[in-house]
């Protein structure tokens, strides 16, 4: 085998069938195989054109994708175990971060790996080494020293398909912003993130669980995993509305903490006037250059509206986010997300399934995945 599969990201709307070189094991890394690669709600950004894929090193076309899992095609010799001490060998199942911290810089020193400011060495060009560096292709590369962890022998591909993205990035969220026992939460947005944050915060002790989408089948979602409220913007159909919904829901507060999964700018103020005085907003979703906010600070300032920033996660998260599913797996339909499943040659449909599931009404899966 000296070639694998993959599906190159030329233009908007538009992939490439592709056989790329198979990369050559250094001691101390990993050669993934595979098995799911979830479609994001960012790769739908870049599918339509609103993002320009982020690239690190020379510009070029680029594999997409980094919601995936897989297991051990070949690792090197030196190679005997996953980051917390397990056992490792050829063909177990693994999850790791998309991301690759350096593990060096001043960041990465401090502990802070999730800032590190070359993390993003995951996506480069297919004409740099290792070639195969996006979720949809049949192999991926882990350098040397990076983190991997095995997947419980209860959890299946499906469920674990966007733990290293979805599941880890909204359980690190609700940490990062302090999340305690009885607290109140909003959620801006349904999508794999909000349901998963719905979860994640029921899980973890919230008082109510409040989700905020546009789409009844994913508010049913929602309510079946975790949440004690659902706001339809159908029904509560302005920014007024909604906050004064937020609000009698909470006894006159707003949320301790307000989530935003939506991804666009426009629900940001909105957001934020549903934060308690002294609560925090959680923003994880405006990912693109230029999503800018009109904010009136005073109320930030008066407030005292704490605006915690989450992007990526602490590679601890992961092991955690699948303890997470594995004790939810009877309590939450969080397979759910992912129902679709198209072979990678048909990765073009595959978006267009998940960009109509994003707007079919009714439909209560928010995204579908491929399989190489």
């Amino acid at each position: 085998m000296t070639t694998g599969k993959a599906a190159i990201f030329v233009e908007p709307y538009r992939f490439e069938m592709a056989e790329l070189p198979v990369v050559p094991i250094e001691p101390g890394g990993i050669r993934v195989k595979i098995t799911t690669g979830g479609i994001c709600g960012s790769d739908l950004h870049f599918w339509r054109g609103e993002i320009e894929p982020f690239v690190s090193g020379a510009p070029g076309p680029v594999i997409l994708g980094h919601e995936m899992a897989g297991f051990v095609d070949q690792m090197a010799s030196d190679v005997a175990s996953d980051s917390i001490g397990q056992p490792l060998k050829e063909g177990d199942r693994v999850v790791f971060p998309y991301f690759f911290p350096c593990h060096r810089c001043y960041n990465c020193l401090r502990g802070e790996f999730n800032h590190c400011p070359v993390r993003f060495r995951f996506r480069a060009s297919i004409n740099e080494f290792p070639y195969c560096n996006g979720g949809f292709s049949e192999y991926y590369y882990l350098f040397p020293g990076h983190f991997v962890f095995k997947v419980p022998a209860e959890l299946s591909d499906s469920a674990v398909a966007g733990v290293n993205c979805a599941v880890a990035q909204v359980i690190y969220g609700w940490r990062e912003g302090g999340l305690q026992m009885g607290d109140d939460v909003v959620i801006q947005g349904a999508g794999g993130l909000g349901i998963n944050a719905a979860a994640a915060a029921r899980h973890m002790g919230a008082g109510k669980v409040i989700v905020i989408d546009g789409q009844p089948g994913r508010l049913e979602l929602a309510s079946q995993s975790g949440a004690d409220h659902t706001i339809d913007l159908n029904e509560y159909d302005t920014p007024d509305a909604r906050i004064e919904r937020v609000k009698e829901l909470t006894n006159g507060r707003g949320g301790d903490l307000v989530m935003e999964v939506v991804g666009y700018p426009q629900v940001v103020s909105e957001g934020i006037d549903m934060v308690r005085r002294g609560g925090t907003y959680i923003e994880v979703g405006n990912i693109w250059p230029n999503s800018n906010v009109t904010l009136d600070v005073s109320k930030i300032l008066w407030g005292q509206v704490k605006i915690v920033p989450v992007t990526h996660y602490d590679p601890y998260i992961l092991p955690v986010a699948m303890e997470f599913l594995s004790r939810t797996k009877d309590t939450f339909p969080l397979t759910n997300v992912m129902s679709h499943s198209f072979p990678l040659e048909e990765i073009g449909k595959a978006f267009e399934q998940s960009e109509w599931l994003g707007k079919e009404e009714g439909s209560t899966i928010t995204r579908a995945f491929v399989t190489p």
